[in-house]
């Protein structure tokens, strides 16, 4: 079997993934609190959000590791909660690699193989095959300990894809890595996942890494679902605060409810999202740096505090009058002569913004 014929019988093989009303608690810890999710067949999902959210335990139960208190996991509409691991149909990848030492590279991809009884010259085959895939064809024959951290990955991931699994599940692949690696694996991973069609999801906690790979990010918070979204949409129309604030940089500036409009640096812009529940009139407006607008202003009651040159823009924070303190990302030619000290007007574009309730100091 070659290489494109392995990413065809991964694409025919493409599920459909169901989290349906999901509840696990671990003594007084919710873990899951009524997750409901829906993940189509060879999309690329990830699962973000922060540590003790439940994304981990949510790929555990679909990994067949952890079983749900109650509510089902489904796949391509068969009821697999009560389905043991081994024939889940599931690759997994794990955080640290967890290959075996005392096997080279090539038996540590056709383990499972071997375990399935699988006959020796196929597994082998199957296993090369899969190493090519990867990038890793010259390194068959290698231990664990004479490969790099991001090499060690590639073959975690050639051994979970070895059994032609219908879902993969990656559960923070990458944080064991540096920087440059995990830049340069999580770009081969969604390469490779493109290339198999295979339905996906991704645990992490980084946004970054979620929002340059997936097809669709899914924001958890303290086990339940807040935003199911492509990542531009996710990032340009969050659905609630905790997401505007947990998926890039965000500021609170002070603003005053007038009926579905909100009055904000002296002006008065329509809300979009929802109000808050208690009927509020004080609010903060969330704004994205590269929202807020900075020129210079002799008169201005606003002082640049601190810069951050990033490259293509200068990151600037602006003390507003009431204290309040304000990102902005200001082209690098328009940031010039904008020092610290100096005095600034802020405005923000004539659009619709996003209010939460206001933050106590």
């Amino acid at each position: 079997m070659t290489a494109s014929t392995l990413e065809k019988a991964a694409a025919n093989q493409a599920a459909t993934v169901e989290f349906r009303d999901l509840r696990r608690e671990f003594g007084p810890t919710v873990a899951l609190d009524g997750l409901g999710l829906t993940v189509r067949p060879g999309e690329f999902l990830a699962l973000l959000g922060p540590s003790g959210c439940g994304k981990t335990t949510a790929l555990r139960m679909l990994a067949g590791f952890e079983h749900p208190d109650s509510g089902a996991v489904l796949v391509d509409g068969q009821d697999v909660t009560r389905v043991p691991a081994h024939r889940r149909d599931a690759g997994m990848v794990f955080q640290s690699y967890s290959l075996f030492p005392h096997l080279s590279a090539l038996d540590n991809v056709a383990f499972g193989l071997r375990m399935r009884k699988v006959r020796t010259f196929e597994r082998r085959a199957r296993a090369a095959e899969l190493l090519e895939l990867v990038g890793l064809a010259d390194k068959g024959e290698r231990f664990p300990h004479q490969l790099s951290g991001g090499q060690q990955q590639r073959i975690a991931l050639a051994r979970a894809l070895a059994l032609r699994p219908r879902v993969l599940l990656l559960d923070e692949p990458l944080s064991a890595l540096d920087a440059k690696v995990r830049l340069s694996l999580r770009e081969e991973i969604r390469r490779l996942q493109q290339e198999l069609g295979i339905t996906t999801l991704f645990v992490t906690h980084d946004q970054e890494e979620a929002l340059s790979v997936s097809d669709r990010v899914a924001v958890m918070r303290s086990g339940r679902l807040e935003q199911c979204a492509e990542p531009a949409e996710l990032y340009g129309r969050p659905a609630t605060p905790f997401v505007a604030e947990f998926v890039g940089t965000m500021s609170r500036i002070p603003g005053t409810l007038r009926g579905t409009d909100v009055e904000v640096l002296g002006q008065r812009l329509p809300v979009d999202g929802p109000l808050p529940a208690d009927g509020a009139t004080d609010v903060d407006v969330l704004v994205r740096p590269e929202a807020v607008r900075v020129t210079a202003d002799a008169g201005g009651t606003a002082r640049i505090v601190a810069t951050a040159f990033l490259g293509a823009v200068v990151r600037v924070s602006v003390r507003l009058a009431d204290g309040t303190e304000v990102k902005a990302d200001l082209p690098t030619h328009e940031a010039a002569g904008l020092g610290t000290g100096a005095p600034v007007g802020v405005s923000l574009p004539e659009r619709a913004v996003l209010v939460a309730g206001r933050k106590a100091d």
